[in-house]
């Protein structure tokens, strides 16, 4: 019996591995400039989303009490844990004022998302709408 030593596989040499390597660094250096302002509107999700949760809280605790409440355990609202601190979050947030019939929080961006040094800031009041006072 004999065996056939002559059979030969097809492969990719190291060369062209490298060169299929550098042109998809290529296509990401020219493709991330573009992909920036929809990561930083992503992450933005994350603080309309709880803004919209302490707006609730807010509400449910002036339902009860005819006013609202700048104490985030009267409310029942749990913060995030930020990344800097072990968590998930990328905002801190807190409850500027809150006076009788109105109230204000605010969720500041803990990195900057972008790279230009301006840290992404939302707000909610009474009327329940997040707004961005800051745009990063």
């Amino acid at each position: 019996m004999k065996l056939n030593t002559s059979l030969k596989l097809k492969a990719f040499n190291l060369q062209e591995i490298l060169i299929v390597l550098a042109i998809i660094g290529i296509l990401l250096l020219l493709a991330l400039p573009n992909l920036l302002p929809y990561i930083s509107k992503t992450k933005a999700i994350e603080a309309q989303i709880q803004l919209k949760s302490l707006y609730t809280a807010q509400t449910q605790y002036r339902y009860l009490y005819a006013r609202y409440s700048d104490d985030f355990n009267e409310i029942d609202f749990e913060a995030p844990i930020t990344s800097d601190k072990g968590g998930n979050a990328r905002y801190k947030y807190e409850i500027i004022s809150a006076e009788g019939n109105t109230f204000k929080a605010r969720a500041e961006a803990i990195e900057d998302f972008d790279g230009d040094g301006i840290f992404n800031v939302w707000e909610i009041d009474e009327k329940g709408n997040p707004k961005q006072v800051i745009r990063d």
